[in-house]
């Protein structure tokens, strides 16, 4: 059994872990070249992308010829203070038993900050943000992993994240923090090598350091994927190809444990079957490269919380709370820096989060773009530097055409008539009256008011 004590259908090791074998992250946009693969055991799908009445033909497919397929999350947030949201739940659960998957994966992020706990508006981050490694974010992860487990009809493994900024004042180390989680909770760890090369690059944490100090034989499979660096900074793209640092990361992952699973995610600029075909060749050499040494036995022990550690109740749950409200609130709202963070590369990760919006929006709306043509990007990133988004990406293609109709833009005669007939179509039946527009500016000023007080 695993650690929530449910089992998959897919054969697995003597503790219940599925044994998936090589895998590949699956794309609509390389659902064909994913089927003409050789030596493809599984498929990873982002979950919020599947309808579980509907699924795509290419995974029925997949599935037919006994490809595995899992879910894997994006939006739950269970690094979050809020407990975790039902219906994400019972959603996520719901994509599960329509593949059959043997588990189910999600982030150890957060993706939206404020509420109740802050008595501020609610935050939309549209990208998975770290934890702080403290003990209190610990106990507020751990309970909501619980919650989780509960919740779903077969085991819940967990992804470390890339991260371009550090909290300050943080207790634990990578490695400590995974290893606590798991004693805790039982959960199984996702282990992303690119992640652990990206906060290396950003954050100065030895990649080597953090594989001694967490419980290697926990981890249910290894995501492997490719970036760039830019001035300085690591952007984990899964756009670029894989590079030797992280198969060097991999090969000491795979020096410590023989992994269940390993995949390749790729997310945009896909290459052609054959570089595909080429990087699942260069990862399962890696694999397959010298015996497996174990742990090192003279690694780092256990760390151990004070005596006095409280539940994660409201009191913890507000405290988590309270900072991630003032890190999200600066990086998409345009609040200032809280204390102790780095303000250049807070700059950096809340340019990131907006370019990130403008691709994705352009992407859930392409006629915005078709309309404004070579102006659509600078448009969006001015819209975005202190309008944060209220309610997913397609509600932010709406907002931000309501905000150049009210602006009177473009300034194009035909090209505003043919934005305000695409608003009309989705929105409304016109653009909001002026009072309207005063209400909304008050609420927008009143918003950022609170969040700055925060």
């Amino acid at each position: 059994m695993n650690g929530n004590g449910k089992s998959g259908g897919t054969p697995g090791s003597g503790d219940g872990t599925p044994l998936l074998g090589m895998g590949i992250g699956w794309r609509p946009e390389i659902a064909d070249a994913i089927e003409g693969l050789s030596g493809v055991d599984w498929v990873e799908a982002v979950a919020e992308n599947i309808c579980p009445g509907h699924l795509p033909d290419a995974l029925v497919r997949l599935r037919e010829r006994g490809v595995t397929v899992v879910p894997h999350g994006v939006s739950l947030g269970l690094g979050g203070a809020d407990r975790p949201d039902a219906q994400r739940l019972a959603d996520l659960a719901a994509r599960a038993e329509a593949l059959g998957a043997p588990l189910v994966t999600e982030h150890i992020a957060f993706v939206r900050a404020g509420g109740a706990l802050t008595a501020s508006p609610v935050l939309e981050a549209g990208h998975l943000l770290p934890v702080p490694r403290t003990w209190d974010a610990l106990r507020v992860l751990c309970e909501n992993v619980r919650i989780a487990q509960d919740a779903l009809p077969v085991p819940l493994a967990v992804e470390n994240i890339a991260a371009l900024i550090s909290w300050p004042d943080e207790e634990l180390s990578e490695g400590q923090f995974l290893a606590e989680l798991v004693e805790r909770t039982g959960v199984r760890l996702l282990i992303d090598v690119a992640n652990l090369h990206t906060n290396h690059v950003n954050r100065g944490e030895d990649p080597v350091k953090a594989l001694d100090e967490l419980p290697v034989e926990a981890i249910a499979y290894v995501h492997v994927a490719g970036g760039l660096e830019r001035d300085g900074v690591w952007h984990d793209t899964h756009a670029h190809p894989v590079t030797r640092p992280i198969l060097d990361i991999l090969a000491e992952l795979r020096a410590r444990v023989s992994p269940p699973g390993v995949l390749l995610e790729r997310d945009d600029d896909f290459p052609p079957p054959a570089e595909l075909a080429g990087e699942l060749t260069a990862i399962r050499e890696t694999i397959a490269a010298g015996p497996v040494r174990g742990p090192r036995a003279d690694g780092p022990g256990p760390v151990r919380e004070t005596p006095s550690a409280e539940a994660a109740g409201d009191g913890v749950r507000a405290r988590v709370a309270l900072g991630q409200v003032a890190l999200l609130s600066s990086l998409v709202a345009g609040t200032p820096a809280p204390e102790g963070f780095d303000v250049r590369r807070l700059g950096v990760q809340g340019r990131a989060l907006a370019a990130k919006r403008a691709g994705v929006v352009a992407k859930v709306a392409p006629e915005l773009p078709e309309i404004l043509g070579g102006g659509y990007r600078a448009a969006f990133l001015a819209y975005a530097q202190t309008r944060p988004m209220r309610g997913g990406y397609r509600r932010d293609a709406l907002d931000f055409a309501e905000h150049l109709l009210i602006e009177g833009r473009p300034e194009d005669p035909a090209a505003r008539r043919r934005l305000t007939l695409w608003w009309e179509e989705r929105a409304a039946p016109r653009p909001p009256r002026r009072a309207t527009r005063l209400v909304r500016a008050a609420a927008r000023a009143a918003t950022r008011a609170v969040l700055v007080r925060k």
